[in-house]
């Protein structure tokens, strides 16, 4: 795979850190949720988005 470039770069830093944001609220909303259908929902977003980051990191160790 290619270098990427110091804007790739800082694009790719910025949608981790966009992910993790993602993933830490949708897991607190989840952990308040009442309703059990709403909390799946919230714990199943946060688990793709924490996939997701991690995914856009494996792309930093190339």
């Amino acid at each position: 795979m290619a270098k990427l470039t110091q804007v790739e770069l800082q694009n790719l830093r910025h949608l981790i850190g966009s992910h993790q944001t993602s993933y830490e609220k949708l897991t607190n909303y989840a952990n308040t949720s009442v309703d059990p259908q709403i909390k799946q929902i919230f714990t199943k977003s946060a688990q793709d988005a924490l996939n997701t980051k991690q995914k856009l990191m494996s792309f930093l160790n190339n």
